[in-house]
């Protein structure tokens, strides 16, 4: 356990990794990345690259909505557009994949920035209703310009890398994984810089906050356009990763699961969302298991799509009341415990 937290340099304060312990442990999860492939069947890696894909967008989610205090429900739109992006590029030019997630995140960034063009004159409730208009105006779009080729959507061709075709949960794992990682380390990074501050003082106090200095509408924009952009590579891994993107990929429920994610991993932590969006993202798998152990377990499955957002909305009601801070905070909880055994306080 560490006592103290001495710096000499800014360059020391700003470090993301300033302990043995902490290299110790990044090595150790690297390994696991890295070996997990070899031994998952195709199950197990189908959902660490869904879960690598959730933990992306939750995370630009959180720097909005945790670390900015702008509640937003229109990750899925940002999403589509990040995925209807890709795809357009892919099928009609053939540009390189990371070229086209490139673009993807950019075009939903450009989309989350008009969008939150109105975050300056309102907040909470109201910020969020015009998030929610902004889905349905995306939707709208999606399912009526040919382009996106209507309701039917647009199939993709796989990811080419190096002459090879990522068209295996096995292959696509190399490809989600580590973009997913360089998104999280880039928003552990941000919060150390003085954007990221500014983005915290925003969310604890805005009117301070602009007392001290800070403009407030071009770091709300900054927010917003941060969040998008990782909302678009996200959706861009989405695209290839199914090769399918049709409007009703990206429905509102999406949104509230992303919400509902940061608010049970725990607003305004990094950990918070990676665990939020595990949690949320197992959370449907276990309910499955648990239909088909019950007797009937067949016809009970068509229940299953509304009986999962019952339990999305009662673990945010359930977080909210017992455990506001969310499952990061019960992990710190646990820390604290083993630094302190066998003494007490």
């Amino acid at each position: 356990m560490r006592i103290g937290t001495l710096k000499e340099s800014y360059v020391a304060d700003a470090a993301l990794f300033d302990s043995r312990t902490q290299h110790a442990w990044l090595a150790i999860a690297a390994t696991l990345l890295l070996l997990f492939p070899f031994v998952a069947s195709d199950y197990w890696l189908y959902m660490a690259c869904l879960v690598a894909i959730n933990v992306a967008s939750a995370t630009g989610l959180n720097i909005l909505t945790g670390y900015t205090g702008l509640v937003s429900l229109g990750q899925a739109a940002f999403m589509g557009l990040g995925a209807y992006t890709v795809a357009i590029l892919q099928t009609r030019y053939g540009t390189p994949f990371l070229l086209n997630l490139l673009a993807g995140g950019v075009v939903a960034m450009l989309g989350g920035i008009v969008v939150g063009i109105p975050s300056l004159r309102v907040k909470g409730l109201y910020l969020a209703i015009a998030t929610i208009a902004a889905s349905f105006i995306a939707h709208f779009l999606f399912a009526n310009f040919q382009i996106t080729g209507g309701t039917a959507g647009l199939s993709l061709p796989p990811a080419r890398l190096l002459g090879m075709d990522l068209d295996t949960s096995f292959r696509l794992y190399w490809l989600i994984v580590p973009v997913a990682v360089l998104m999280l380390l880039g928003a552990a990074n941000l919060f150390r810089t003085r954007i990221g501050r500014a983005f915290i003082a925003i969310r604890d106090r805005d009117i301070s906050a602009e007392v001290l200095g800070i403009p407030l509408l071009r770091y709300k924009l900054l927010s917003f356009g941060l969040s998008s952009f990782y909302a678009g590579l996200a959706g861009g891994l989405w695209a290839y990763f199914f090769r399918v993107v049709t409007p009703e990929s990206f429905p509102l429920s999406m949104s509230i699961f992303f919400l509902a994610a940061i608010i049970v991993g725990g607003m305004g932590s990094i950990l918070g969302g990676i665990l939020g969006a595990v949690f949320m993202t197992m959370v449907p798998e276990l309910l499955k298991l648990v239909v088909d152990l019950l007797p009937g377990g067949a016809a009970l499955a068509v229940f299953l799509s509304p009986v999962r957002l019952v339990v999305f909305g009662a673990l945010i009601i359930g977080f909210l009341v017992f455990e506001p801070l969310g499952l990061a905070e019960i992990w710190r909880r646990v820390r604290r415990f083993f630094h302190l055994w066998p003494f007490r306080n």
